[in-house]
């Protein structure tokens, strides 16, 4: 018998036992019986392991003694010794045993031992080991993940079982809802082999029972925060698996959706994006993309937030491909396909007409829409790319104006250059293009005449006499000449697309009567409408009678003066009958649908103007011929064919294959309008018509006197109107002269009252005049003089009052260049920012000295004024001199205020400009100190780095010496190197 002892990665030294070799004195052993296989544990060394006992059955001849134990036995007592034992390490052993056994025994781990595991997560929440190895063993049991060596070729009945098992134990687990919760909160230890097992099993859970999940995790407080913190995780491996868990948690559910888009998920996966290089990334991109595809698609919350994000307008860089687009790599052809469906989401035709049209508008002005036109026209893009690219121009240009107008501007590089609809167009037409392609370039077609009629007339004119250019190929030829060619899916698609130029449009319905096309040499040239009828009466292909019934239906519909030419050829309505009358088979069913639809647009829109063919006529021929109740049977024939109802789901034509391209969105909308009026119209009797045109004749005459007598109304209105605004301005003309005349008439009490006063100082005046006749003089002055310099002085103390205004501000500013010079503390700068701050000081000394200086000057100037207008009232000569004097000293006063006063003015320009230099020098020296703060935390950041890639080096040295250690080599650690150089440096020292 050989015993080997084999050391578990991360845990004890590695020893191994000779053959003879007895137990393990020295130890402390706790064994447990697993069958073949011994796990102990030895207390001196924390490690746990395996004792792999081989007999050799040659030799000793016979078998091993004893029964062996089955898995389920081992199992439980593995999940035994976890519910039992009081040693960490113990449970850690039993755990991590349940871990390499649950991929092989899952059914017995998922079974005996689920609850064992989750009472381990409960309570052993220090030790992250034996969390990791609990999440492990859950994920394995509830995980459907095949492993490497399983044969893939697993029939269904065991793929069935595996899911039944994950179905099975994922319900056990969420029975409670708090299991969840816990797998959340374990979420937010950073040890990495806690989270990263965390965040598979709740993969493997939502990816099982994802509507339970989300409803679990929807409720759960911060659940959904948890999760989004994944995405900023260092670790790429737990950030990659992030995304996917997030994958599985916004499927389907708009709620989380939108928590998970307002915790500013389009920021974070826009810069995965651009980290990873875009479309040229790889696996991590089309997550990224199919996450914002869930986050967005039927979600008009998300893509309003998106769009007001301004996070359009991050999506042009995707599609800036270069010139040489050889050797495109499947991921990136993968990536790009995905960031053209994000940008079809945005622009879908089931989203709000008004969220559409805001997003291509969007899509226009960021440059977006020149981009995808870009790569339309580009050369050497993969066919499916340009498809998916042709899709998606059709969707941003669908019902804009601007955009379509833009569209119809593009030319293709070439020589000469020709416009792109018509390089579309050629494809279209060209039976050796991929079917795909040609679906695509007909609803670009569709979606650039989408409520496009300036296009319309643009296609139509391309057909008519006048217009046509023998020496380029238009639009309008290459659509004629696919609607006469041999190949049935061009006429299709050629008509189709005609059909469109008419649609809501009755201009272009009657222009196109007038194309007239040349058949052969010696023939006079027929009507476009007589051509169609005369393909249909050959007996073409279906797919092409189709296509021509559909066009001539759209033709004709709501168009009376079309519906006469159609009428006037005298073959076209016994064709259509005797189509209609004929048993056919299942094929011709359709085409005799399409034919009494026809006819019946023929009675429903017929003016009476051809007489052979009137609408009563026409309705004798159906009954005669076909029979009302066989016309409404066949008309239903439309409605029932299986392909009908697939058209009608969304305006893209998507078929399967060639031969289901049979109805067009547009025309099955048509269809639904008029199945009902002309089946109506046409089992209506004689009498009914009669009785009809009756009540619509006095219908009219009464629409008439109702319209006079709006006309009326409409006048009187005017005319009230025009008289409530004349009312208006007279009114405002009677206020203004009311305020004028009240203003008038207080001024007038303001001359009168002054007039008093003057009256009054005037009687005054003559009874003081003989007894001070200089006292006189003063007292004499004008109250408006008086007034004026009142205002005079008033005037001067608010200058006086602002310039001390201007004063406190400019030392606050001088206290706050202080603070910032002393908090820069630069050697060079301190000396000059103080003799600055002296110099300022004086400054403000001097300023204050000029305005007592002025305050004075202007009390002397009052003091003047007076006594100057004291003895220009006097009459004496000697009066008239000292007046003369003080005028010319006062001059003298003002020349010498006016120059002080230019000085100041000066003086503060300079203290300005002293006081900006010192600013911009405490700017340079706060940006020179964030500079050394930046450098600072960037070393900081690289220490951290390295301290980190150091740690990785050594577990990964440490993953190395275990695999050399289980593959029996002897390798020495620090440990044992040490211990022997120290044994060594004894010996030597004994030897001395």
């Amino acid at each position: 018998m050989r015993i080997d002892l084999i050391c578990v990665p991360g845990l004890g030294h590695y020893r191994k036992l000779k053959q003879g070799s007895c137990f393990f004195p020295p130890f402390s052993k706790h064994f447990v019986d697993t069958g073949s296989e011994l796990f102990f544990e030895t207390r001196k060394h924390f490690g746990y392991f395996t004792l792999r006992m081989n007999f050799l059955r040659g030799v000793m001849g016979g078998q091993t003694a004893g029964p062996q134990p089955s898995g389920a036995e081992t199992i439980q007592k593995l999940c035994d010794r976890v519910a039992s034992s009081t040693l960490l390490e113990d449970r850690r052993g039993a755990v991590r045993a349940l871990k390499s056994l649950s991929k092989k025994y899952r059914m017995e781990v998922g079974t005996q031992a689920m609850d064992h595991l989750i009472n381990i997560l409960q309570t052993d929440r220090s030790d992250s080991e034996i969390l990791g190895y609990a999440l492990d063993t859950l994920y394995n049991v509830i995980s459907n993940d095949e492993e490497e060596e399983q044969d893939e070729s697993e029939d269904e009945n065991a793929q069935k079982q595996a899911d039944d098992l994950a179905t099975q134990f994922t319900e056990k687990f969420i029975e409670d809802p708090e299991h969840i919760t816990l797998v959340l909160t374990l979420l937010e230890e950073f040890d990495f082999h806690v989270r990263w097992p965390g965040v598979k099993l709740l993969t493997a859970l939502l990816k099982t029972q994802g509507v339970q999940v989300q409803g679990i995790i929807l409720v759960s407080p911060m659940g959904v925060s948890r999760l989004m913190d994944l995405l900023a995780d260092s670790r790429e491996v737990i950030r990659n698996d992030g995304l996917l868990l997030l994958q599985q948690l916004t499927k389907g559910n708009a709620a989380i959706q939108k928590i998970v888009a307002f915790e500013n998920a389009f920021e974070r996966l826009l810069d995965i994006i651009t980290e990873e290089g875009s479309s040229d990334g790889g696996i991590v991109v089309e997550d990224c993309l199919l996450l914002l595809l869930n986050l967005l698609k039927n979600n008009s919350s998300n893509q309003n937030f998106f769009k007001e994000g301004s996070y359009i307008q991050r999506m042009k860089p995707w599609f800036e491909v270069g010139d040489d687009n050889s050797g495109w790599s499947a991921q990136k052809v993968t990536n790009l396909h995905l960031m053209l469906q994000l940008v079809r989401v945005m622009v879908s035709p089931v989203n709000s007409p008004g969220a559409t049209a805001s997003c291509q508008k969007c899509m226009y002005q960021c440059g977006l829409l020149q981009q995808l036109c870009t790569i339309l026209m580009a050369t050497g893009v993969p066919a499916d790319i340009l498809t998916e690219t042709i899709n998606t121009v059709s969707e941003v240009i669908r019902g804009s104006q601007v955009n379509q107008d833009y569209f119809a501007s593009v030319n293709a590089p070439s020589n000469p250059p020709r416009p792109a609809i018509v390089v579309l167009l050629m494809s279209m037409v060209n039976e050796r293009q991929p079917f795909v392609l040609r679906c695509a370039v007909l609803y670009c077609f569709q979606c650039f005449l989408c409520k496009n009629q300036k296009g319309q007339g643009e296609i139509v004119a391309t057909l008519l006499p006048s217009t046509i250019d023998a020496n380029s190929i238009s639009a309008g030829q290459l659509l004629c000449g696919g609607l006469f060619s041999t190949d049935s899916l061009s006429n299709w698609c050629a008509a189709v697309a005609l059909a469109h130029a008419l649609q809501d449009n009755l201009t272009q319905k009657e222009q196109l009567l007038r194309v007239q096309l040349a058949t052969s040499l010696g023939k006079p040239p027929v009507s476009l409408l007589q051509q169609c009828t005369n393909i249909l009466s050959q007996g073409s292909k279906v797919q092409t009678r189709v296509g021509l019934l559909m066009l001539l239906c759209t033709w004709i519909s709501n168009c009376p003066i079309a519906v006469t030419h159609f009428l006037h050829n005298q073959d076209n309505v016994p064709f259509l009958t005797a189509q209609i009358s004929e048993n056919l088979g299942e094929d011709e069913r359709l085409v005799q649908g399409l034919c009494a639809l026809l006819l019946g647009i023929c009675i429903f829109y017929n003016d009476n103007s051809l007489e052979n063919y009137t609408k009563e006529k026409l309705k004798q021929l159906i009954e005669k011929r076909i029979g009302k109740e066989n016309f409404v049977e066949k008309l239903g024939f439309i409605t029932k064919h299986e392909l009908y109802s697939r058209a009608a789901l969304k305006p893209q034509p998507v078929f399967p294959s060639p031969e289901q391209m049979l109805f067009d969105h547009e025309f099955t909308r048509l269809v639904k309008d008029l199945e009902g009026l002309i089946t109506k119209a046409v089992q209506k009797s004689s009498e009914e018509d009669k009785k009809e045109e009756e009540v619509k004749k006095t219908l009219e005459q009464h629409d008439n006197i109702v319209t006079q007598y709006k006309e009326l109304i409409r006048e009187q209105d005017a005319q009230i109107q025009e008289l409530k605004e004349k009312v208006a301005s007279m009114t405002t003309q009677t206020e203004q002269l009311q305020a004028t005349v009240s203003q008038q008439q207080s001024q007038i009490q303001q001359h009168k009252d002054q007039y008093n006063l003057i009256k009054l100082k005037l009687g005054k005046e003559n009874q003081s005049q003989s007894n001070n006749q200089g006292d006189s003089q003063v007292n004499g002055l004008q109250t408006e003089e008086l007034s004026q310099l009142r205002e005079e002085l008033e005037e001067l103390r608010r200058q006086q009052t602002l310039l001390q205004t201007q004063l406190s501000e400019k030392d606050a500013l001088i206290d706050s260049l202080k603070s910032s010079a002393q908090a820069a503390e630069a050697p060079a700068g301190g000396s000059d920012n103080a003799e600055l701050l002296q110099e300022v000081e004086a400054l403000k000394n001097q300023v204050q000295s000029h305005l007592a200086e002025i305050s004075q000057l202007k009390t002397e100037r009052l003091e003047l004024l007076r006594r100057a207008e004291a003895a220009s009232s006097s009459t004496a000569p000697p009066s008239d001199k000292s007046s003369d004097a003080a005028k010319a000293e006062l001059e003298s006063r003002l020349a010498a205020q006016t120059s002080e006063m230019e000085r100041l003015k000066e003086g503060r320009s300079e203290l300005e400009e002293q006081l900006a230099s010192a600013t911009s020098t405490v700017a340079i020296l706060q940006t020179e100190k964030s500079k050394l703060q930046t450098e600072v935390q960037e070393s900081k950041k690289e220490q951290d780095d390295l301290l980190m890639l150091l740690a990785d080096q050594d577990q990964k040295i440490h993953s190395l010496k275990q695999k050399l250690k289980d593959l029996g080599e002897t390798v020495e650690d620090e440990d044992d190197i040490d211990a022997r150089d120290q044994t060594s440096d004894e010996e030597d020292e004994d030897e001395d």
